[in-house]
Parts: C-alpha cells; sequence; structure tokens
C-alpha cells in the first residue's frame, strides 16, 4: 500500500503542460464585405507563431466572425480561418507578415493586426 502511495505522489508531482490562458490584445480584423472590426480582443497562442483569436467583450469580430486563426506554414507565411457563430470554420486563405507593421498578416481580401 506504501509503494501505491508513493508512485500516485510521484506522479502527482510531474510536471504537465498547463492550459494556455488567453491575453487580452488589441485586434483589427478587416475581411472583405465586413466592416471592420478594431477593439479589444483575446489572443491564444497555439505555439510556433500560431495563434486564435476571439472579440472581447462581444459575440462577433464583424458580420458572424466568432474567431479567427493563424496557422504559420514557414517563415513570414500563415494560413488564415475564421469560424462562425454556427460553428462553420471558413478558409479565408494565405497571408504574409506585414512589412511595414509586423503586428499584422495581409491576405489576399484580409487583414489581422493584433497589438499586445
Amino acid at each position: 500500500m506504501k509503494k501505491l502511495i508513493l508512485v500516485a505522489a510521484a506522479f502527482a508531482a510531474l510536471p504537465f503542460a498547463a492550459q494556455a490562458r488567453p491575453a487580452p490584445a488589441r485586434c483589427v480584423v478587416d475581411s472583405a464585405g465586413e466592416a471592420p472590426y478594431s477593439g479589444p480582443c483575446r489572443f491564444l497562442s497555439e505555439g510556433k507563431g500560431s495563434f486564435d483569436l476571439e472579440p472581447a467583450g462581444r459575440r462577433v469580430f464583424s458580420g458572424d466572425v466568432t474567431g479567427v486563426s493563424v496557422s504559420m506554414t514557414g517563415p513570414g507565411t500563415a494560413e488564415v480561418s475564421g469560424l462562425t457563430r454556427s460553428g462553420v470554420e471558413s478558409r479565408w486563405g494565405p497571408a504574409h507578415r506585414s512589412r511595414r507593421d509586423p503586428a499584422c498578416w495581409k491576405g489576399e481580401d484580409f487583414r489581422i493586426c493584433v497589438y499586445r
């Protein structure tokens, strides 16, 4: 019984990766055909430069977009998608990091900026 307790205690002491918590930020989400959003958001790092955004204090950025994901595909390049109220993930397309403003990612018909 003592061995079982010691094993359980040792297992409980192992370090586990903590669930990342969203950090407050200011976002600009400008997608074709929608009114641009500029205001508070929650930034969640997904590691290796990838991140997710959701509007803070509101339900949507604009239209029915409730979240945006920027997934790194290479140095200075990413694939961007949006999540709608109905749970549909829509592919926005590839984006490149802006040289003029490194907080921004520009695609063919959208721009995402995150200021932390």
